[in-house]
């Protein structure tokens, strides 16, 4: 499984950005997919969990709860992430990831700078 992360990019605070994960290969809905981000200096942060199949299951971190959505659409093998009133803190590379026991697929980071 491969996982293409996009939408990435520069906003002002109080703005919004979707990212979008594609996955390639036929498993998909049986991902659970999380998106992670890290900023510079900081480990790596879970932000967002959904859990596989139709996706009825959705976790926040605290710092993103009622601001950030994740969902899925499993006819397009694509995650995405809602990111709205966006702050200067959100700024970070933004991963996704899909998890079918035991295996971790990871993709490749998209940047979100927030600006002040």
């Amino acid at each position: 499984v491969q996982l293409q992360a996009s939408g990435g990019g520069t906003v002002q605070a109080g703005g919004s950005l979707r990212l979008s994960c594609t996955a390639s290969g036929s498993i998909f809905d049986s991902l659970a997919m999380r998106w992670y981000r890290q900023a510079p200096g900081n480990q790596r942060e879970l932000v967002a969990v959904i859990s596989s199949g139709s996706g009825g299951t959705t976790n926040y971190a605290s710092s993103v709860k009622g601001r950030y959505t994740i969902s899925r659409d499993n006819a397009k093998n694509t995650v995405y992430l809602q990111m709205n009133s966006l702050k200067p803190e959100d700024t970070a590379v933004y991963y996704c990831s899909g998890f079918l026991w035991p295996k971790h697929y990871w993709g490749q980071g998209t940047q979100v700078t927030v600006s002040s």
